[in-house]
């Protein structure tokens, strides 16, 4: 009897391939961003042919590299209405917060020990905040009202005789709330205490002008406007106060010895390269980004019952949404929302199951606090992807509230406030 072989071919047979995944809609804008293709374009040559290091004064590749920097200095500046003399380069804008707070708190110690800070602020001020304290620092924090915003006579109540420096971010990271700057940057420098603000969400995308808001220290980063991570700055009012701080790195004395290491020149162009661009498209990108931020609001706000907007709807990023949606859980949101890449708060906590401290602080209960969503729109984004992303939502929505007893109690015109709960 004879066995039949199988057929062979002379082609080798391996795993079937299955189309590619259409990637999600990415609407976590102000987690990072793409590098902008005319961002690395600028940044590639500065990896291989002109690879020098900007400190080597000798011979054309460093001359080559430190012009590189020191035009990016400048578009940087550009932005905040500065001098590049007052840009001192980062590896992000933690590093930038790190260097402002405690450098101002021990080049100032003989003067006081005393910080004012809120409790909205990103944990990369919040923490240095709480490291000082360890240290005898005294700190105060204020709180924000429902809107998100501090109040700037808060501000003026809590500054001492000690005090040498307020701390207020300008564009919160998860709501996208704009605090009141300039009126906070005007008190500060009447009460002679130096202004630092953690500009990282609005550098790039809303109008700085440090003299007029009169800011004597800001934090920012590449990565949030289109350009590379691992660099930041940090803007160092030079006159009308002179801002010095002491070190967090020593050993070499580069940055005019407020930050020494061998310079990131690829990516300081990189940020350079970012900045200009910024600067040229932010009247109309902020347009079109704020009109297709309105179209998601008023879609959600008409189409899917039971939602909160979260902070200042005037005061407010052109990009960033921040919505609450009653009676479900947040992490089973966005669970269901594969085709939709967005997050439930800041991105350096959203590993945490506590819900935002961030909306807590505004007056938001647990319940509420767990079922926000952080939305944020981009240079990419078109209407068409908001469309989908506001369907996707109230498909979500709809489907989560189906199996809530609590949504089956409202629908029954149930006063939730009203039930005593029993724990078992």
């Amino acid at each position: 009897m004879t066995t039949a072989q199988p057929q062979t071919s002379d082609r080798s047979v391996g795993p079937v391939s299955k189309p590619a995944a259409e990637p999600p809609i990415y609407m976590d804008y102000a987690a990072t961003c793409p590098v902008d293709p005319r961002v690395l374009d600028a940044m590639l040559p500065y990896f291989t042919e002109k690879f020098g290091n900007a400190a080597s004064r000798t011979h054309s590749y460093g001359w080559v590299a430190e012009e590189a920097v020191e035009i990016a200095r400048e578009r940087i500046a550009g932005v905040l209405g500065a001098s590049a003399k007052e840009i001192t380069f980062t590896s992000g804008a933690t590093e930038s917060n790190n260097l402002a707070i405690k450098g101002v708190a021990e080049y100032l110690a003989d003067k006081g020990r005393h910080i004012v800070t809120c409790v909205t602020e990103h944990k990369a001020v919040l923490d240095p905040c709480k490291y000082l304290e360890r240290k005898g620092y005294d700190v105060t924090i204020l709180g924000v009202g429902a809107d998100g915003r501090v109040d700037p006579q808060a501000v003026a109540d809590a500054i001492r005789d000690d005090t040498i420096l307020v701390s207020i971010m300008f564009a919160n990271n998860e709501t996208g709330v704009v605090h009141p700057v300039a009126d906070i940057g005007r008190i500060c420098r009447e009460r002679g205490v130096l202004f630092h603000t953690d500009a990282t969400q609005a550098f790039g995308k809303i109008p700085i002008d440090v003299d007029a808001m009169r800011i004597d220290l800001l934090s920012m980063s590449a990565h949030k406007i289109y350009g590379p991570k691992g660099v930041g700055a940090l803007y160092l009012r030079r006159r009308r106060p002179r801002v010095r701080v002491v070190p967090l790195l020593h050993g070499g004395g580069h940055e005019r010895g407020n930050r020494s290491g061998t310079l990131a020149v690829p990516l300081i162009v990189g940020f350079g390269e970012a900045a200009r661009i910024a600067a040229e498209t932010m009247e109309e990108e902020s347009a079109r980004i704020l009109a297709l931020r309105e179209h998601m609001r008023r879609r959600i706000e008409d189409e899917i019952p039971e939602v909160v907007i979260n902070g200042s709807v005037e005061h407010r990023l052109p990009g960033t949404l921040n919505v609450s949606f009653k009676y479900i859980e947040g992490e089973s949101l966005i669970m269901g929302l594969r085709g939709v890449a967005v997050s439930s708060g800041s991105a350096c906590t959203s590993a945490s199951l506590e819900p935002s401290y961030v909306l807590r602080a505004m007056g938001l209960d647990d319940e509420l606090a767990h079922s926000s969503l952080r939305m944020c729109i981009g240079r990419p984004t078109t209407r068409e992807e908001v469309d989908r992303v506001v369907d996707m939502l109230k498909a979500r929505v709809e489907r989560l509230r189906e199996m809530s007893p609590l949504w089956e109690m409202v629908q029954e015109g149930i006063d939730l406030s009203s039930i005593e709960w029993t724990a078992h």
